[in-house]
């Protein structure tokens, strides 16, 4: 018997996840519960990335690593559970920074980051680094090693998307959305080629516009989903024409696209070969559908563990 063809046999299907934020947190919860975690490629929004109190800080990839490790703050969604914030009180009386929560227990991780890029690691070697010492078994990857940070700009100035969020609630109207840094951006090694073997590639109901608009923008993303159509798979993240969590709705308006499942369907129909939409968007099924999109529709707002392997068992089923 040919051995290699054997192994080449036996070696498991992978799905690849785009992912970032809370929603996309939620669903990898419930797939890690439906398939092996070892066999999720997850390719996360580093947009978000910001350095705070001198420290690299990467929240969408934190959010993702501590879900998967088990230690993250359920009721928040984000940080660990358990958590104090003892350093942080300080901190505020010497940095005006002190609007961005972080914990003592989630500070460790961003030390730690930090030390290893002095040391000359990139930030996919770190992410796996993290994921190896918190037990995550699953291959979650940067979108890029190179610097990347979202701005948006409003009537009064132009700040990061993570005071935006935190500290001005998502409150201000969104003028102008920028991506600095993203025209240097490649992807990490192999991602190109994850995607065009993966049995499926999985968009999870993220803020369409700056967590996977912000991956569709590093170069070749978008091209290499668009060679597989057919086998991606996105989840809408717009309920009745509301966002579950987060400024989905006011980015959309922002670049003109309608608030609902068909203005995600629209933004994504270059690559996006199914839709699960949601079952109170199902009178929007024939419209999304002429856009050539597969679509079907199901229950996915995730309120508790089991409404995340339900969808999580769907989209895996499609």
């Amino acid at each position: 018997m040919n051995l290699s063809f054997k192994r080449r046999k036996m070696k498991e299907d992978y799905y690849v996840i785009l992912a970032g934020g809370v929603g996309a947190a939620k669903l990898i919860e419930g797939l890690a519960h439906v398939i092996k975690p070892e066999l999720l490629k997850i390719i996360i929004n580093t947009g978000d990335d910001i350095e705070l109190f001198g420290l690299k800080i990467c929240p969408d990839l934190d959010i993702i690593t501590y879900t998967l490790a088990n230690l993250v703050d359920k009721e928040k969604g984000w940080g660990f559970i358990d958590e104090s914030f003892n350093c942080l009180t300080i901190l505020k009386k010497y940095y005006d920074s002190g609007w961005f929560n972080i914990g003592d227990k989630d500070l460790a991780t961003h030390i730690y980051r930090t030390d290893l890029f002095k040391q000359g690691f990139s930030k996919a070697e770190i992410t796996k680094l993290i994921c190896h010492n918190l037990g995550v078994k699953s291959h979650l990857i940067p979108m890029t090693n190179e610097s990347v940070e979202t701005y948006i700009y409003t009537p009064s100035k132009s700040m990061h998307f993570e005071e935006y969020f935190i500290k001005h609630q998502c409150k201000p109207k969104v003028l102008k959305i920028e991506f600095r840094g993203i025209e240097k951006a490649t992807p990490v090694n192999n991602v190109l080629n994850y995607i065009k073997k993966a049995k499926k590639i999985i968009i999870c109901p993220s803020n369409p516009i700056v967590s996977i608009g912000t991956i569709l923008q590093v170069k070749g993303i978008k091209e290499a989903l668009s060679n597989v159509k057919d086998r991606v798979f996105g989840i809408s993240p717009i309920i009745e024409g509301a966002t579950v969590k987060g400024p989905a709705d006011k980015l959309m308006n922002c670049i003109g696209l309608e608030i609902s499942c068909l203005g995600v369907a629209n933004f994504y129909k270059e690559f996006l070969g199914n839709f699960i939409i949601d079952i109170k968007d199902c009178f929007f099924k024939p419209k999304v559908e002429e856009l050539g999109i597969n679509t079907y529709c199901f229950d996915t707002l995730m309120v508790d563990l089991r409404k995340k392997i339900e969808l999580a068992q769907y989209v895996i089923n499609l």
